[in-house]
């Protein structure tokens, strides 16, 4: 697992959130030593993946890259080849703003963006129905506890 900061997070517990990373990929049965990448950045680079990757010319508080998306290239890798479960962009930016609007602290926001994420990469969706909506909100709170004082997505 790694995680990269390509902007200065000094209120950010790294630590923290990459042990909860591991909790959830354990929790959702995610094969041990599957690799994740998880990149904070800022409102401009997270834009930029944005516009070029879903055609959204605006910043948002996170995406996930499954790492067998059908926009991969047809890469084959060898069998011995680590398995990679994708990868996670947060807006520090966004998250910023989001955890003083809904009045929580940055780590907090952090870590439900970072659960949301990987729940995204698990197979996990919101937009398609209700149920799957109600489903993920359930395994989110199952991770992070009562998120009554979180935003929805």
């Amino acid at each position: 697992m790694t995680f990269e900061t390509e902007v200065d997070v000094p209120d950010a517990d790294l630590p923290a959130l990459e042990s909860l990373a591991a909790r959830v990929m354990a929790g959702e049965d995610v094969p041990l030593g599957t690799a994740l990448a998880v990149v904070i950045t800022d409102d401009e680079e997270i834009r930029r993946l944005n516009a070029e990757f879903l055609g959204v010319d605006e910043p948002t508080d996170v995406l996930s890259f499954p790492e067998d998306s059908p926009d991969d290239d047809d890469f084959v890798a060898p069998p011995d080849a680590p398995r990679a479960l994708g990868d996670i962009a947060i807006s520090i930016d966004t998250a910023r703003r989001q955890a003083a609007q809904l009045g929580h602290s940055l780590q907090d926001e952090l870590a439900h963006l970072l659960v949301h994420g990987i729940l995204h990469l698990c197979g996990y969706d919101h937009v398609n129905s209700p149920d799957e909506e109600a489903e993920m909100r359930a395994r989110e709170e199952h991770y992070l506890g009562d998120l009554r004082h979180f935003h929805t997505h």
